[in-house]
């Protein structure tokens, strides 16, 4: 649920299902405390062998992928990076691809910044 006020409340699951986990950042309408052009935050739920192979570039900005449960693995730039235990994190700079798998049903919060379109 939106917030206009100063705080903002709900669940990330569901605030952020159209937006294909998306809960902060420069796609939420203005006016809604999450809108932001600064950070960008996703809820991520995937499921076991769920998987995106296109590596993905994000040139212009720096992301930090935390797991909540499961496990997942991430490649930065064709290295595969595995997060196994609860609060395992990878954090990665301006320019550096990546793709990812889920292992196991996972869950991951991902932290990007700045939310640029």
């Amino acid at each position: 649920m939106g917030g206009k006020q100063g705080f903002c409340r709900g669940n990330a699951a569901t605030d952020a299902a159209a937006r294909r986990g998306w809960l902060i950042g420069h796609f939420v309408p203005e006016g809604d405390l999450r809108s932001s052009p600064e950070v960008e935050v996703k809820w991520g739920t995937h499921r076991a062998a769920e998987e995106r192979q296109a590596p993905q570039q994000a040139e212009h900005r720096t992301t930090v992928v935390l797991l909540v449960s499961g496990r997942f693995e991430v490649a930065l730039d064709g290295e595969r990076l595995l997060l196994e235990e609860p609060g395992d994190y990878l954090m990665w700079g301006p320019g550096t691809g990546h793709s990812w798998r889920a292992l196991d049903d996972s869950v991951v919060l991902t932290v990007r910044w700045p939310s640029v379109p």
